[in-house]
């Protein structure tokens, strides 16, 4: 390692205000209003609540394990006492003494022991359920969520964020609980051996406050800032590790590399700007602990050289004379005392770390789900027909840029309705609005008449049955994927629509043909059977309504012609919604809607359409 290097990586670093003040309100740029940490404990202490007889089991032992740490000083004081005596050494009660504190002691750790076993359990239990709600809350919110946020940022949430939570809960709690006891209890024994010696405290707890409160409030934006670095981090390695084809077919490794190290870089510059800020806590707290100490041990041993036989006079104060043992003992109970603020001084990194992790987590909880409308049982009373209408829909993603203007079609039941038109000019996007994936900012859709804002989603979404250009499968075996949306459907069903969508003879040329386990995203077989697999799918489901979005863009000409086939024979009856850039493959719909720039500038037939020569015209004459 070069000079430079070193110096880049030991240098005290360098924080950016503006990147702090960012953090501040939140945790990226979106975030407007950050939550406060004490409502974020408050949140925390609720999933605690819901275990309150471990709880109190726990409250029990830690009470007991300190109490029993506790007595355990005040037993030093009269073994050295007893040395001290001068009489003579007392070693019968020299020996009984150290016994006693021995077996305190002995007790105290095993209790300790469980404690931490038990702590171990609730943090368990409380991660498990924090983590479930967070995954079965992502299955309730809008599609739109995912669109605007990185899913390696999700995925940091659901894993490192309750992780660090986890860690927190089953050992800094702990430490925070049996300190606290401990405090109180070093105190009054403090005070019960000599109140003189407790004016220092005067002067060094003050300033331990202070201290600590000026180091929290400058750590903790910078832990905030961590985990929203990790976030990024984590998405833009997501995100490259699924590209990695286009990366290597473009000759784009430097330039990832590049950027992923700019995204490192970021991110261990705000760990090391945490970390770094974070450990000045510990030794500040412990010097001002060992100052107070040191203060301790010298005027005790004044109170002690100033002592009479039995009492201390100073001016009309007249008290307990102090002895070696008493010494001893308050400074052992000092140095119990302070040890709990050391501790808490320590992990206040760790603390910071877990409120900021959990803080990312309630966000992600308070995240709006989908608006599930009124349910309207009566429409759904008679078998669904099918009829849809679009009235007069506008929509924006972004307020203030229309996407779709003012658009306006009717399909009728058991007609197919193809709609065409250049990239971007918001095909998909009807798709996602008969979908309630997104609502219309004006207009309406009905189906059968009945307005879909007013159905709950999941009747709405059990009308569609629905093919998108980006295919999914899961891992699990071929048979699972293509049964994904019939629960009840049988191997015969499964064989049959495969043969159907012409992969049956594909399927079984696989190794254990249909029980083979597909790979994560099936990446062990090709993009167009991907889609033939997810084709198959939509048949097996008996659904009104059918939407293909560019269904067939990845399968060969041939495979297209003998899918075109299958889907007019599933298609009879039903409403069909078919997104097309092969216009080959919508010659026979009932109706045609050319769509550009958000709106419908030509509705007809294929022969109508091309008879007047316009926009729909240019683009089959450009593909034939």
């Amino acid at each position: 390692m070069n000079n430079s290097e070193k110096s880049r990586i030991f240098r005290k670093p360098s924080v950016d205000q503006e990147e702090l003040r960012k953090y501040s309100y939140g945790y990226d740029a979106r975030s407007k209003n950050r939550m406060k940490k004490s409502a974020v404990i408050r949140r925390l202490i609720s999933y605690l609540a819901e275990h309150k007889v471990m709880l109190a089991f726990a409250l029990v032992l830690t009470v007991a394990a300190n109490a029993l740490a506790l007595v355990a000083p005040s037993l030093s004081e009269y073994a050295i006492d007893a040395i001290a005596d001068k009489s003579g050494v007392d070693f019968p009660a020299v020996v009984k003494y150290c016994i006693l504190m021995l077996v305190f002691y002995a007790v105290s750790s095993v209790l300790s022991y469980f404690l931490s076993v038990l702590m171990i359990n609730i943090s368990r239990k409380v991660v498990y359920t924090m983590r479930k709600q967070v995954f079965d809350h992502l299955m309730e919110l809008p599609v739109g969520y995912f669109d605007s946020n990185q899913t390696g940022d999700i995925i940091s949430r659901i894993s490192y964020d309750i992780d660090t939570i986890n860690t927190s809960l089953s050992n800094d709690l702990v430490q925070i609980l049996a300190g606290s006891i401990t405090v109180v209890g070093s105190f009054i024994m403090m005070v019960k051996i000599s109140p003189l010696l407790l004016v220092i405290y005067l002067f060094t707890i003050p300033l331990l406050i202070f201290f600590t409160k000026y180091r929290v409030k400058k750590v903790k934006p910078l832990f905030r800032a961590r985990s929203a670095k990790l976030g990024e981090l984590n998405g833009y390695s997501e995100e490259m590790l699924s590209g990695q084809r286009t990366i290597r077919a473009y000759g784009k490794e430097e330039v990832m590399i590049g950027r992923f190290d700019k995204h490192n870089d970021d991110a261990v510059e705000a760990y090391f700007a945490a970390d770094y800020q974070g450990s000045i806590v510990g030794p500040g707290v412990n010097f001002i602990n060992n100052l107070s100490i040191s203060l301790i041990s010298m005027f005790g041993a004044l109170l002690f050289m100033l002592s009479g036989p039995e009492t201390l006079v100073i001016g009309s104060l007249t008290m307990a004379a102090m002895t070696p043992g008493k010494l001893s003992s308050f400074i052992l109970y000092s140095r119990k005392f302070l040890g709990p603020i050391n501790e808490t001084a320590n992990i206040i990194s760790e603390i910071q770390s877990a409120t900021s992790a959990a803080e990312r987590v309630f966000r992600l909880l308070d995240e709006k789900e989908e608006t599930f409308g009124k349910k309207v049982t009566a429409a759904f009373e008679s078998e669904i027909k099918g009829k849809v209408d679009v009235e007069n829909v506008n929509f924006s993603y972004t307020p203030g840029v229309r996407v779709i203007n003012d658009m306006s079609f009717s399909a009728d039941v058991g007609k197919t309705v193809a709609i065409v038109g250049p990239t971007g000019g918001g095909k998909t996007t009807i798709v996602n609005l008969l979908m309630r994936f997104y609502e219309p900012d004006e207009g309406k859709i009905t189906i059968d008449g009945v307005d879909i804002s007013r159905l709950e989603l999941s009747e709405l979404r059990k009308v569609f049955a629905m093919v998108l250009q980006e295919t999914w499968l899961f891992s699990g075996t071929v048979a699972e994927n293509i049964a994904y949306g019939a629960e009840n459907a049988t191997m015969e069903d499964v064989v049959r629509v495969a043969k159907a969508a012409n992969i049956d003879r594909f399927i079984r040329g696989l190794p254990d043909g249909y029980d083979t386990v597909i790979d994560e995203n099936g990446v062990n077989i090709s993009k167009g059977q991907k889609q033939l697999l997810t084709i198959a799918r939509m048949m097996l489901v008996d659904h009104p309504i059918l939407i293909l979005d560019e269904a067939t863009s990845n399968v060969d000409s041939h495979t297209e012609q003998l899918l075109s086939e299958a889907m007019n024979a599933i298609t009879k009856g039903k409403t069909a919604f078919i997104i097309a850039h092969r216009l080959s493959t919508i010659q026979n719909a009932d109706v045609i809607l050319v769509v550009n720039g958000g709106r419908i500038i030509e509705r007809g037939t294929h022969e109508s359409l091309l008879a007047q020569n316009g926009f729909y015209a240019s683009l089959y004459n450009s593909q034939f």
